[in-house]
């Protein structure tokens, strides 16, 4: 991690990320009030320095990240040699360092290296969910008290290898056509498949039909790694 100040202090990044051309913006300190701390969205704020090796090694996972929250949370750069003041302030003392804003206030850090994947683990709270998602221990208490239905939206191989007690298993490729009786079960159904991708567009899908169902984020895997109960064989 590069230290603050020294020599070379003062360069500024002209306008391009810490790995070259960037579409991240930089906020300057006159801007940041308005652009970060009065924004609507998450901001994940990034203090760098082209003096930085390390600013220069993590620039792919930031700007990857910033693809896939675009929409969702606003990404940005500053340049602690262009913005001392605002450094002093949050006590930025190595970079590349990383700042979450959230509802106006400071809710979560990193610093050095990070990857795309930490990255979106400290945005997930703060994200917007999708209509019907629900969360494995959300899940986990709903089937406790009789209130749903988990669907086993997986091939009849994997349900059989391991799946969530009281689950039933209907294909994905088969529930659009057996939608009466997904309605019919003794609670509320809850569809999930392996990461919760596929369920999650599916639930979409059903939405526009007039068809709302909820599911599971993350899928099974979400569900073993909260450590919950697993029906095997």
């Amino acid at each position: 991690m590069t230290m603050l100040g020294g020599p070379g202090a003062g360069k500024g990044l002209g306008g391009k990320g810490p790995g070259g051309a960037s579409a991240i913006p930089f906020v300057t300190e006159r801007e940041f009030e308005a652009v970060v701390l009065r924004s609507e969205l998450p901001v994940m704020v990034q203090f760098t320095s082209d003096r930085s090796q390390q600013c220069r090694q993590v620039a792919p996972e930031v700007e990857a990240f910033a693809r896939d929250v675009e929409g969702k949370v606003n990404v940005v750069y500053v340049d602690v040699e262009k913005a001392p003041m605002l450094a002093r302030e949050l006590r930025v003392q190595q970079v590349p360092m990383f700042v979450l804003f959230a509802e106006q206030r400071i809710v979560d850090g990193a610093v050095g290296v990070v990857t795309k994947k930490k990255l979106r683990e400290m945005v997930e709270p703060f994200l917007p969910r999708a209509a019907g998602a629900l969360k494995a221990p959300e899940l986990a208490q709903l089937v406790k008290e009789g209130a749903v239905v988990p669907v086993d939206t997986r091939d009849a191989p994997a349900f059989g290898r391991a799946h969530i007690p009281s689950a039933i298993n209907m294909p994905i490729e088969t529930i659009e056509g057996r939608l009466a009786e997904l309605h019919m079960l003794a609670g509320q159904p809850v569809v999930y498949c392996r990461a919760g991708d596929k369920t999650k567009d599916l639930a979409a899908r059903l939405a526009e039909q007039g068809v709302p169902v909820a599911f599971l984020e993350g899928g099974f895997l979400a569900w073993e790694s909260e450590g919950l109960p697993v029906k095997r064989p």
